[in-house]
């Protein structure tokens, strides 16, 4: 097999602790009638409460799953059993020819990808009509940044002292004109903002910091005209506008299109997914072999699966396809080959990770997360808070919303580790971690 699957990589694909709980259970010899396996692919039947056995596969080169059962979870319980069994009894799985049914699913998978490459050449849209949407929305963007930057200017006047005693309908109300408005990223850093005032006593200096941004996106997008058309794309993005993927991929094939596709073994390195609102969003960081960074964002609504392809302790060729913008991290994967066990390399320490970050941030100041990749840290709790401490005594605060804090601490024994993780400009949110041959996902929900 071209990887060696470990539990720990497979439950960090777990939809919630439930699925998780009956996998394992489900990861009986006894419980399936059959089992095989090829590099690419594995299958088995599962017994269950009816005459016929749940039917279940994935693709390995992904990996990819499908079950015959009626559970709406991705993976269900079934895909997830038979990844455990696989990665822990691979020698249990004696047929190494696929039935049928096995067949039947890869060959409309190759279908589906071959109709997604068509579609990725075809025209996307009427160019007319698409023109006539963008201008349509381009004017209700301007008219909100108009009434934003009153309400900006309103309360800088009346002092930041103000904020700490406003309901959180004073921000809502804004964030809901830019949702009517069509910018809905400013709207989530206006309902981010809320929490703000009733956070650390450095709050005052956080918040005057925020609505600094805020005031330098509405400047800089109502002055477009002037710009160049790199911080013009930014300023879009920050906004909310978003590009088809079909659009970015048509437009990188065009000669001098500016977008970037860079060829390389991406190592990944961490996984996080949350919900907003209705919405489950999963960020994936992945590293070149050449240090580049790069995130991999997927969106899926209410109960509908989301891609699970990319598995943090594993690394793939692949080509990535960046958006454009002053500090390009967001990309697309293409051209993947298959999954490969891999090693983290090199980490930095505090120091060299904040000299890395403050370069980002000075080519674009809206950064929101920046992946930090540190080496020889040591998790420590002091007064209930939970820190980082490299070998030179720099040391980071950790995210007060990391709700695996004594996993990592029991993972480390207090020596050293490398440890992979989200940086907000404050605070760090942990994603993996290794020492010598473990490795542990933090960052999955």
């Amino acid at each position: 097999m071209p990887i060696t699957w470990t539990t720990e990589q497979v439950l960090a694909l777990s939809p919630d602790a439930n699925s998780t709980k009956n996998g394992k259970s489900l990861a009986n010899l006894s419980k399936w009638q059959t089992l095989g396996c090829t590099d690419n692919v594995t299958w088995g039947e599962c017994k269950g409460s009816g005459k016929k056995p749940y039917r279940t596969q994935i693709d390995l080169t992904e990996p990819a799953f499908r079950c015959s059962c009626p559970s709406r979870k991705f993976p269900c319980k079934h895909a997830l059993a038979l990844f455990l069994l696989l990665a822990g009894q691979v020698d249990s799985f004696t047929e190494h020819s696929p039935p049928d049914w096995v067949q039947e699913w890869l060959g409309k998978r190759s279908q589906t990808t071959q109709k997604k490459q068509e579609k990725q050449t075809a025209t996307l849209t009427d160019p007319a009509a698409r023109a006539k949407r963008a201008e349509k929305r381009e004017a209700k963007i301007q008219a909100g940044l108009v009434d934003l930057d009153l309400w900006l200017r309103d309360l800088i006047r009346q002092g930041l002292a103000t904020a700490q005693s406003q309901p959180y309908s004073f921000w809502d109300q804004p964030a809901a004109r830019m949702v009517d408005a069509q910018a809905p990223a400013l709207a989530r850093r206006l309902r981010e903002m809320a929490s703000l005032p009733h956070g650390s006593t450095s709050w005052p200096s956080r918040l005057l910091a925020e609505l600094g941004q805020l005031h330098l996106l509405i400047q800089g997008y109502q002055r477009q005209e002037t710009l160049p058309e790199v911080v013009v794309e930014e300023l879009r993005s920050q906004l909310g506008w978003t590009q088809k993927q079909e659009e970015l991929l048509a437009t990188a094939k065009q000669p001098k299109s500016g977008i970037e596709t860079v060829r390389d073994t991406w190592s990944v390195l961490g996984l996080r997914t949350f919900e907003e609102d209705n919405l489950r969003v999963q960020r994936v960081w992945l590293q070149g072999s050449q240090g580049r960074s790069a995130l991999i964002l997927s969106f899926a609504y209410g109960s509908n699966p989301i891609d699970v392809s990319l598995i943090p302790g594993t690394a793939l060729k692949a080509d990535l396809v960046f958006y454009p913008g002053l500090y390009p991290l967001r990309a697309l994967v293409q051209n993947r080959g298959e999954a490969k066990s891999f090693s983290t390399g090199h980490g930095a320490t505090v120091a060299d990770a904040m000299t890395a970050y403050g370069s980002a941030m000075a080519q674009n100041p809206w950064l929101l997360e920046f992946p930090l990749l540190l080496q020889d840290v040591v998790p420590c709790l002091q007064d209930s808070e939970l820190y980082l401490r490299d070998l030179d005594g720099h040391q980071l605060s950790v995210s007060s919303s990391f709700t695996k804090q004594w996993e990592m601490l029991a993972f480390s024994g207090g020596h050293p580790l490398t440890l992979m993780g989200e940086w907000n400009g404050q605070t760090l949110f942990p994603l993996s971690v290794w020492a010598e041959d473990r490795f542990m996902a933090l960052g999955a929900q």
